[in-house]
């Protein structure tokens, strides 16, 4: 099975220079690429002079993520997409378990690594964790870190198992699924396109997996900090926009009255606390949200799925409840 590893960078020549050997040590399996999103340092320099062996893509433009990858992998001949942040060092033999899962199980698109954190080893790490679920809202977790809260890995989620939606940390995806599904949604432009993604596989009957074998570690927010505004805002906007495009038609509004209020109850948290930017930026979401609403709509496919969702609200499970642990929620 012919694999391609495809590395997105933006001005990242220090996390390349960190990370790549790992890659490049450990992928012999695979041809490996860095797709360039046009860097103004000195990235493409070090690739050539440290790294002869990879292969070089040179986008026109930052075009984020999702249009990165999706100008990107254009020019990849591979079987398989191995999309692999710049700030993740993989493992020996991390490989060889998703390649026999895809050879192995046809109806398997997409498929997710242990995820666990750079800084600190023992435990999971926020993007992606042991595999990615949504409630009835929108909401995205994972087994092993439900908002904020990290699990200490101690093996409890050492399976292989169909989840809903696989980081795009470290993100395997078929490239006959990715082409048929026109790849991520370029008005993303970063962060949860890769939940949109699983979500339009998964609603034409696809199967995302996670396979606890093959492991990798995320230094995170290497790119955005988790205190950005700019990614509160693109968590908001892209959030509302995938439920427009993915929702059950008989859900779709109820849901997302629904979550229009639980973003205007996070948006004055932010300012109670303080935290304008953060207000402003939810609000800027809702705006956009607004101007792209029609576009999004006519990207819906003619079949939704209803059996998306695991718990009814996982907001009330973590913040009433009291549940911090994905064994908790059932």
């Amino acid at each position: 099975m012919k694999i391609a590893v495809v590395i997105l960078n933006w001005n990242g020549a220090a996390l390349l220079q960190k990370f790549l050997h790992s890659v490049v040590e450990f992928s012999a399996e695979a041809d490996i690429y860095v797709a360039d999103n046009a860097s103004t340092d000195d990235s493409i320099s070090l690739i050539k002079s440290k790294f002869p062996s990879v292969k070089i893509i040179e986008n026109k433009a930052n075009f984020g993520f999702a249009q990165g990858y999706n100008e990107a992998l254009k020019f990849v001949d591979a079987e398989v997409f191995a999309l692999v942040n710049s700030d993740i060092e993989v493992t020996q033999n991390w490989l060889q378990p998703i390649i026999e899962t895809f050879k192995n199980e046809p109806e398997t698109a997409i498929i997710q690594p242990k995820i666990l954190d750079y800084k600190n080893k023992a435990y999971f790490e926020y993007a992606g964790a042991a595999g990615g679920f949504i409630d009835k809202y929108g909401y995205p977790f994972c087994r092993g870190r439900i908002f904020d809260t990290l699990e200490k890995d101690l093996g409890q989620y050492d399976d292989n198992r169909e989840i809903f939606w696989a980081s795009g940390a470290c993100f395997f995806i078929r490239s006959s699924v990715f082409k048929n599904l026109n790849g991520f949604d370029a008005d993303f432009f970063a962060h949860q396109e890769e939940i949109d993604l699983c979500w339009r596989a998964f609603n034409k009957g696809h199967q995302i997996k996670y396979i606890s074998a093959s492991k990798v570690y995320h230094v995170g927010g290497a790119t955005l900090q988790q205190g950005n505004p700019q990614k509160t805002f693109l968590n908001f906007r892209n959030s509302l926009l995938m439920l427009v495009k993915n929702l059950p038609k008989k859900r779709l509004f109820p849901v997302l009255f629904t979550r229009m209020i639980l973003d205007g109850v996070a948006a004055f948290q932010f300012l109670f606390k303080g935290k304008v930017s953060h207000f402003a930026a939810i609000a800027k979401a809702h705006l956009l949200f607004y101007i792209l609403l029609f576009a999004n709509f006519k990207k819906r496919d003619s079949l939704q799925k209803n059996d998306y969702f695991t718990i009814k609200s996982i907001v009330y499970s973590h913040f009433i409840q009291r549940k911090n642990k994905f064994t908790d929620l059932f």
